[in-house]
């Protein structure tokens, strides 16, 4: 049984049919998946939970498909709420703690939005999509397309990491590279669509994705006994995440699953070499400008403009968050002291949140009695090209 009841326009509000493929609103806005609530609360409480398989799909209830037998899956989702004792009590910050999305089918959080983007696309007749990426979301998209016997067009920039290249050549996609930018990517995406009528599986142009990453906040809340953190800070580059988040608050308010009272303050961090989102928040402006040059170590943050900017900016500014960004070096530390402090091996993007952390916290906007999560969007070891490499060698009859 779905509980979907329209799709609606993030910017102008305007409805439509769910049961009907769309990419943007006539507006040419995104769409999100409005549900009938007050169904799910009769139908569903939280104790419900209790026992239904550790994936995302444990809350079909608040998921996209008119029949959940259609899911495409590799497993994802319920990944671990990790407490960061020592490196919290470093840092002066002892409700500091992690949710590690790197433990992911395709190493990131991107399965997420992949899995339930892909599933509601098949169910709804898609069988060949296109779409551009900066990296890991193509490898997601080509790995559940692949799974769901649907052919997948991936273009990303020359520079993508070249483990997100092969994974998406691994599970058959065809793959283009172009010298430039996701946004580059995405108009060679925009002229195939047209040309050959493939669905646009483009970040925010499919209304999907996001219910996907919105599992992130469900299982938050789930994870913490309905008592989620009171700040969330999040790596954003399309944003996609947080605007998942803030929809999965929401809805567990409206559902009574949660107080009025538990907004948890959603940060948005971003690299100083490209940081489209921070500069417009500081300016206080309700959407970003294209940002020239984008340059940093986190290819995943390198998202000159957002299509749901507007979006996310809301998103922060509803829950009482901000927005910052944090220098290459910031990163790379934050990925050396997670992995030697805290055994944690977490991409750039992630890492990015911990600097993020310790600047918001000299700042004074985060204080010690806050409980603060990280979130990481995926595993280390998808980067090794930010890891050290260097070890002595030894000869076979040496002594440590």
């Amino acid at each position: 049984m779905s509980f979907v009841s329209h799709l609606e326009c993030a910017r102008c509000g305007a409805r439509h049919d769910a049961r009907q493929l769309h990419n943007l609103c006539h507006c040419g806005s995104p769409l999100l998946v409005r549900y009938h609530l007050d169904l799910v609360a009769a139908h569903l409480r939280p104790d419900m939970l209790v026992g239904r398989p550790a994936s995302l799909w444990r809350y079909h209830e608040l998921l996209p498909l008119d029949d959940p037998a259609h899911a495409v899956t590799l497993g994802e989702g319920w990944t671990p709420v990790l407490p960061l004792a020592r490196l919290g009590k470093a840092l002066g910050l002892p409700g500091l703690s992690l949710k590690d999305e790197g433990l992911n089918p395709t190493g990131t959080f991107k399965a997420r939005g992949a899995a339930v983007g892909v599933s509601r696309a098949r169910e709804l007749g898609v069988r060949e999509f296109a779409m551009p990426t900066a990296g890991n979301a193509g490898g997601a998209w080509a790995a559940y397309g692949a799974r769901a016997g649907m052919r997948a067009h991936i273009v990303m920039p020359v520079d993508a990491p070249a483990i997100n290249v092969r994974e998406a050549l691994a599970a058959g996609a065809d793959v283009r590279l172009v010298r430039g930018l996701i946004s580059d990517a995405g108009r060679i995406v925009a002229r195939a669509v047209a040309r050959h009528g493939w669905f646009d599986a483009s970040t925010l142009k499919e209304p999907y994705r996001i219910e996907g990453k919105k599992t992130m906040g469900l299982e938050i809340a789930e994870q913490t006994g309905w008592n989620p953190p009171d700040v969330i800070l999040y790596p954003a580059g399309g944003g996609v995440g947080l605007i998942g988040l803030w929809k999965a608050f929401a809805e567990l308010r409206a559902l009574g699953w949660l107080p009025e009272r538990a907004r948890p303050r959603l940060v948005a961090v971003q690299a100083e070499g490209c940081a489209p989102l921070v500069r417009a928040w500081e300016q206080g402006r309700e959407e970003s400008e294209f940002w020239p040059d984008a340059a940093t170590v986190a290819s995943g943050l390198r998202v000159p403009k957002a299509l749901g900017d507007f979006i996310v900016l809301r998103a922060v500014r509803e829950t009482g968050g901000t927005c910052v960004a944090v220098s290459d070096r910031e990163i790379l530390d934050a990925v050396e002291r997670l992995a030697r402090e805290e055994g944690l091996l977490v991409c750039p993007e992630g890492a990015a949140t911990l600097a993020a952390a310790v600047r918001l916290r000299d700042m004074g906007w985060l204080t010690g009695d806050a409980r603060v999560l990280l979130l990481n969007t995926g595993s280390g070891l998808k980067y090794p090209e930010v890891l050290p490499a260097e070890a002595p060698v030894l000869a076979p009859d040496a002594e440590l």
